[in-house]
C-alpha cells in the first residue's frame, strides 16, 4: 500500500474527503519525522515505536577495489512493532 492508498482508505473509514484524509495524514508523518529528527521516540501504542540508534563507526570494503575502508558513525530509524502489530501479522 502506497500513501495515496492509505489517505484512501483513511477518508472511507473516517468518513472524510480524500484531500482531508491526505493532509491528515501528511501532518501524522511530519510530526514523527520531526520529532525523530529532534532525536525522540515516537511510541503508538499497539503499533509500533520509532527510535534513533546510534551507529558506530566501522571498518567496509569498496566492492569495485576491495580495498578497506572506514564508514563513519552516523545515525539511523528503527522500528519496533507493538504487540498487536506483530499479532496481526502472525495470524
Amino acid at each position: 500500500m502506497r500513501k495515496p492508498e492509505l489517505a484512501a482508505a483513511i477518508a472511507e473509514r473516517a468518513d472524510l474527503s480524500k484531500d482531508k484524509a491526505s493532509q491528515v495524514l501528511n501532518v501524522i508523518l511530519d510530526e514523527i519525522t520531526h520529532t525523530v529528527a529532534k532525536g525522540n521516540d515516537v511510541s503508538l501504542i499497539g503499533f509500533g515505536s520509532f527510535t534513533v540508534r546510534q551507529r558506530a563507526a566501522r571498518t567496509g570494503k569498496n566492492p569495485q577495489t576491495g580495498k578497506p575502508l572506514t564508514i563513519p558513525a552516523s545515525k539511523t530509524v528503527a522500528f519496533k512493532p507493538g504487540k498487536s502489530l506483530k499479532d496481526a501479522v502472525t495470524k
